[in-house]
């Protein structure tokens, strides 16, 4: 600290040393003879020092700093009170007459005086608005070729996959109705959302058949229920369960990042004598693609809260999964059959709405002979709408087709083209101000949504020696989304008149607390109410979109080796499967920490549960790629025909999702040919 005192006396008088160099130079000047001429003018002689100078002043070391003294706390958050000050009281208020406007005539008496000002409910500035919008893209292309031989093969054409993962993309738009839902920020486009949600479940209830009904087409299955129950039931693919799968159950052994095997603690050395074993280990699959998203919002809550308006709830679950695992095996059609099970890949769509209530502590003194009840209040208001917006958006798109001709070697060889880890990870904790009363003068719009799409395509074609250990299927789908809202369990309240009569106090600012609110049961044992009044409206709205995308094609072709004669035990283990495709989204949305909210206007209380999935089974015959240009090729090097036909603007339509766009490909080289 005193170095840095140092500093500052350098940086304060700096100028003080460029002045005493400037003297030292005008010294030198005139030791040279310089001096003032005959003819100037004659200047005053200076006070001459006298030894009997002295000073009172007490000499300092500088010490920089900003002096601040805050007021005091009881006087701005502390409750009323009813101090026995008679003098200090009555100067005060001679004071505050002091201070007034007090218009008096030119010749008059003291009783002509008028007060203008009238006092005032004192009012501070509520929270604001709370919005995050998160957009995470993965885009990877790994396409690999591998030729282990001296002969030349023709790459292959993967061009397909794309195509069938595009197709079946459109194929899901019938479970994710709320997919195309537009990012914003403002109360008529949440307004907006708020209607197609409940004009979809309207439709929903009209065609509903014992609570759920279905989509009509050729699913696997296709599940929609309109209120679902909360709690205790999960719904795992149309299905009411009891009890949550877990994960680890069901994942895939991808046989990588295996943990590490304890060292032996034996001082005795370890000789191997036997020769160098022949085998030969591909993983062209065992890919693994993650979306997790995780809200927990405590932004406006209160103990009661109090709505002049409508208050609009609606929490909705879409869920679906496409998969195509058509395999082939040295050109002997494996079949895949109309289940998963049968196909050797898991898909579940797993959903689950929970409701709970906070309870909050008590502030009543049991020990006291008469309860007691708030005396005054602290009031904050905000004008105009406030929003509490949380928007995810994960995407996934991986591209994996493998090409390779591998043989053995006469070694232990392992080949490893895939086994991509893609991951998204969001976590949102939105913590806000605690009141005892929240009025809104406006409509509520309370909205939870999570949207689930996962597509895989790993159709594979394998040709291998007998013997061969070959696996293509183990793959796994999983889709988790769960609603959990804490808030009011009962029913919604009538408004009382007293909360009409503090709205009507906070906009008057009448600083004296509305009686009505001292007799609330709700405020019992509270020594002051801290209030928050929002003249407009409030919606909070979190909406969570996952989409997965998989392309896992791979053909692998075991060719003939002359060691294998030397050599029959060869081991030749071929994986192009165990890939895990994972959505995990997660709401947990504090409406109130009471039991108790008015409400004035009407209320709109829906949820709705969709789940789906399709099993395709496309036979489409990869084609060897031959010498033409691509289509990207053609669209960035031929502007003109040279047939001199017409031609129109190529449009690429991506949607309204500008995040796809947003991801540079994996040849860094394209945009210097392009």
């Amino acid at each position: 600290m005193h170095i840095e005192k140092i500093s500052e006396i350098i940086a304060h008088f700096i100028g003080l040393f460029e002045m005493t160099t400037d003297e030292m130079r005008l010294r030198t000047n005139y030791a040279e003879g310089a001096g003032p001429g005959a003819d100037g003018p004659a200047l005053p002689d200076q006070d001459a020092y006298t030894a009997a100078f002295s000073s009172d002043l007490q000499l300092k070391d500088y010490d920089p700093g900003v002096i601040y003294k805050s007021g005091s706390y009881d006087i701005e958050y502390g409750p009323a009170r009813h101090l026995g000050r008679v003098f200090e009281d009555s100067l005060e208020k001679l004071a505050a007459i002091a201070a007034k406007d007090i218009p008096l005539p030119h010749f008059g008496d003291p009783t002509d005086i008028v007060l203008t000002d009238e006092p005032e409910l004192t009012v501070f500035a509520g929270p604001g608005s709370a919005i995050s919008h998160a957009i995470q893209v993965n885009v990877l292309y790994d396409d690999d070729y591998l030729d282990m031989t001296s002969s030349v093969h023709a790459p292959r054409d993967t061009s397909f996959v794309i195509e069938q993962l595009a197709d079946l993309s459109t194929k899901v738009e019938i479970f994710t109705p709320f997919a195309s839902l537009h990012r914003t920020d403002t109360y008529d486009g949440a307004l907006k959302i708020a209607e197609d949600l409940e004009s979809y479940i309207q439709n929903a209830q009209n065609t509903e058949d014992s609570g759920t009904t279905s989509l009509g087409t050729d699913a696997t299955h296709n599940f929609v229920r309109v209120d679902p129950e909360v709690n205790d039931t999960v719904y795992v693919n149309g299905k009411a369960e009891t009890d949550i799968p877990v994960l680890d159950d069901f994942l895939p052994d991808r046989g990588l990042a295996k943990l590490q095997e304890e060292p032996d603690d034996n001082n005795t050395s370890v000789e191997q004598t036997d020769p160098t074993g022949n085998s030969l280990d591909v993983t062209a699959g065992a890919n693994l693609l993650v979306n997790v998203a995780s809200v927990i919002n405590t932004g406006v809550i209160a103990s009661v809260t109090a709505v002049m308006g409508n208050y609009h709830q609606v929490d909705a679950i879409s869920q679906t999964f496409v998969y195509s695992d058509h395999d082939e095996f040295a050109s002997a059609l494996h079949a895949s059959g109309h289940s998963a099970e049968e196909a050797g890949t898991v898909a579940k769509n797993i959903a689950l709405f929970e409701h709970s209530t906070f309870e909050a502590s008590s502030h009543a003194d049991t020990d006291a002979a008469e309860p007691t009840f708030p005396s005054s209040w602290r009031v904050s208001v905000i004008d105009g709408d406030v929003s509490v917006v949380q928007w995810i958006e994960q995407y996934h798109f991986v591209s994996d087709n493998d090409t390779m001709t591998v043989t053995t070697s006469g070694s232990e060889t392992t080949v490893l083209t895939g086994g991509n880890t893609s991951i998204n990870f969001s976590s949102f904790f939105g913590m806000g101000m605690q009141y005892d009363l929240v009025i809104i003068g406006g409509n509520v719009l309370d909205i939870n949504s999570i949207t689930q799409i996962s597509l895989l395509y790993d159709n594979d074609w394998v040709r291998a020696e007998d013997g061969a250990d070959i696996q293509t299927g183990n793959n796994l789908i999983w889709n988790f989304a769960s609603i959990h809202n804490v808030g009011t369990d009962s029913p919604f309240a009538a408004m009382p008149d007293y909360i009409v009569e503090t709205q009507k106090a906070i906009e008057d600012r009448d600083p004296n607390m509305p009686e009505g609110l001292s007799f609330d049961v709700n405020f019992q044992g509270y020594a002051g109410l801290n209030v928050l009044y929002i003249t407009g409206n409030l919606y909070d709205m979190t909406i969570i979109k996952q989409v997965s995308i998989l392309g896992d094609s791979d053909d692998v072709t075991q060719a003939a080796s002359a060691i294998l004669d030397i050599n029959p035990d060869a081991t030749v283990t071929i994986d192009t499967g165990s890939n895990a495709v994972i959505n995990i989204a997660e709401i947990v949305d504090y409406d109130s920490f009471g039991q108790t909210t008015y409400l004035a206007g009407q209320l709109y209380s829906d949820a709705i549960l969709i789940q789906g999935g399709l099993v395709e089974h496309d036979t489409t015959k990869p084609q060897p790629a031959d010498d033409r240009l691509a289509n990207e090729v053609i669209a960035f090097l031929d502007n003109d025909d040279p047939g001199g036909s017409d031609s129109a603007d190529g449009v690429i339509n991506a949607g309204h999702d500008f995040s796809w766009s947003s991801a540079h490909p994996a040849d860094v080289m394209q945009a210097m040919v392009a």
